[in-house]
């Protein structure tokens, strides 16, 4: 089985995934890293020198080569995944999919001081940023929305986060 965390930057997707596959003794394949090793270059060189459209089209090409390997892994997609070409459509085929819900508040809290460090957020600036957020999550939720099962995240230790999703696996996986 693939369990597949996906939301918005800063939803926690990479560190509830880490302590998920700890739990399940699974790997953790973060997608945005597994992009970074087969392509030799960071993700924000990738937007820099070749452009969104090359990432999105290697970012798809990469979730499917992740999603039809045969062994069970926790895979932690980057906040845009879900939303381009057949990748929800593939998830859905082919993973447990869970949908870690923040909301703007929270997101804002996470990014605000990490914004170098994000690509897509990189130039907007922190005045900016909350009017940022809230737009693209308008955009990005009728995708987001359907993963398997939502969990809100906010105000949530890891752990909490963690239980929640072991709880509904164990319930009906």
């Amino acid at each position: 089985m693939k369990i597949v965390l996906l939301g918005y930057m800063a939803s926690g997707k990479s560190a509830v995934g880490k302590v998920l596959a700890k739990d399940k003794s699974l790997d953790f394949i973060d997608l945005d890293a597994y992009i970074e090793e087969k392509e030799q270059i960071s993700i924000s060189e990738i937007f820099r020198v070749k452009g969104e459209i090359y990432f999105r089209k290697k970012e798809a090409e990469y979730l499917e080569e992740l999603l039809k390997i045969d062994k069970n892994a926790i895979i932690s997609l980057g906040g845009g995944t879900p939303c381009y070409g057949k990748n929800m459509e593939l998830i859905q085929n082919c993973a447990v999919s869970f949908y870690l819900k923040a909301s703007i508040a929270t997101i804002f809290d996470r990014l605000q001081h990490e914004t170098s460090q994000r690509p897509l957020v990189a130039t907007i600036g922190t005045e900016n940023l909350q009017e940022y957020i809230a737009k693209h999550l308008f955009e990005r939720n009728p995708y987001y929305e359907k993963a398997n099962y939502i969990i809100s995240v906010n105000d949530k230790s890891i752990e909490e986060i963690t239980a929640e999703i072991n709880l509904k696996l164990h319930k009906n996986y």
